[in-house]
């Protein structure tokens, strides 16, 4: 019995099955966590679009309600939006977009699993000369 517990006859077939289960949970970290950088992409997007809309119109309101809507569509996340200031924008003047979202992120359902706050900041300034 001792004679074939010192054998290392098939050594080898256990270190590629630990590599595979080594290999395959490196894998599945990457698929749950790579979904976050996209929709942090998204968000960085999103409120980089919010913003230019805001300078173009001169004003935080109907015009960056409906852009906001339009991206809502083509990105299909849904964050939550705050302004640093609302109503009309003279000349030069900044304005300051914060987007946020939270996102789960965890290895295998519920196991692991915890909340992320993703947040997007944007900045410009108004294009617009109101009398």
């Amino acid at each position: 019995m001792l004679k074939l517990l010192r054998q290392k006859r098939g050594e080898g077939y256990i270190d590629v099955a630990v590599i595979v289960l080594a290999a395959m949970l490196c894998i599945a970290l990457v698929v749950r966590i790579a979904p976050v950088f996209i929709v942090k992409n998204q968000l960085d997007t999103f409120a980089s679009e919010l913003v230019r809309e805001a300078e173009i119109a001169g004003q935080v309101g109907s015009e960056t309600n409906s852009r906001a809507h339009e991206l809502q569509n083509q990105l299909g996340i849904t964050p939550t939006i705050s302004w640093s200031q609302t109503g009309r924008l003279q000349l030069d003047t900044g304005v300051t977009v914060t987007c946020a979202m939270t996102m789960n992120i965890g290895l295998f359902g519920g196991f692991g699993s915890f909340p992320i706050e993703l947040t997007a900041k944007a900045s410009g300034k108004s294009e617009v000369y109101w009398k």
